[in-house]
């Protein structure tokens, strides 16, 4: 049900963190089982359900369960306090222990943050890093937001979860031209693919680029692949593939710990 990357958090006690899989809820068909995406087809009450499940591993309350109306940006908010309605924003920060923040994801790259201020409390963020958030600046946005909430830049660290695989990632060559005129060192992330026309796009050394331009010293890849992955993930690519009406989004989240 939930992956933890312990070379993310290990020597930090103070928070908690979870890359969630598509296993251990109660959706089914096509959302079977733990689709916490809320603007998905799935039955509202079952992904409250499934979020219910979520936050008890985290072990908050249920609405302090935040997530976003992602919406493939650079925007990043700060939270203090749980809210209702989502806010249209791609990465989120906080400093309130007990306030869990998370992303939801079906192939784009989840990055989870910590950091502490000069006098050790942690303040953390969680970021939606598709390729094209990436490439607008979310996780520069989400660095940024914690420096401002106090965090010591030197002490962020990132872990990025389970997201789509190069070996999967197949993209038009126009696709390239964009990361190209933004650097041509970015042609490191795209090889040739067997269609032509085509190349393979690495979305999870492009994203560990990004964050390294951050000024981020420690960056985890979890190198799992949703989209070859079927059993544990769900993935957007493998449902549009197949023909499929809609697809299940995973949680990936990280909380203070009461201290």
């Amino acid at each position: 049900m939930i992956i933890k990357d312990r070379n993310f958090l290990n020597d930090h006690p103070k928070a908690e963190h979870g890359f969630f899989t598509r296993m251990g809820g109660v959706s089914d068909g096509i959302y079977k089982s733990l689709n916490c995406g809320p603007g998905s087809g799935d039955a509202p009450e079952k992904v409250r359900e499934n979020r219910v499940c979520v936050a008890e591993e985290l072990k908050v309350a249920p609405q302090n369960l935040l997530t976003l109306y992602q919406i493939h940006s650079a925007e990043c908010i700060y939270a203090d306090a749980p809210y209702t309605d989502a806010p249209q924003a791609d990465a989120i920060v906080t400093d309130v222990p007990e306030l869990a923040i998370g992303i939801l994801t079906a192939d784009c790259g989840p990055v989870l943050f910590y950091g502490e201020k000069e006098d050790g409390a942690p303040v953390i963020g969680a970021a939606h890093a598709g390729w094209g958030g990436a490439f607008k600046g979310v996780l520069q946005s989400t660095t940024s937001m914690m420096t401002e909430h106090g965090a010591v830049p030197a002490s962020i660290r990132a872990a990025l979860g389970p997201c789509i695989g190069q070996a999967s990632y197949e993209v038009r060559t126009d696709f390239a031209e964009p990361f190209l005129e933004q650097d041509e060192a970015n042609e490191h992330f795209f090889k040739s693919a067997q269609k032509e026309g085509h190349l393979m796009f690495d979305l999870p050394g492009y994203i560990a680029r990004r964050l390294a331009e951050t000024g981020v010293r420690h960056v985890s890849l979890s190198g799992l692949d949703t989209y070859a992955d079927e059993q544990r993930f769900f993935s957007y690519r493998r449902a549009t593939h197949r023909g499929e009406k809609d697809y299940g989004r995973q949680i990936s989240a990280i909380v203070i710990k009461s201290y």
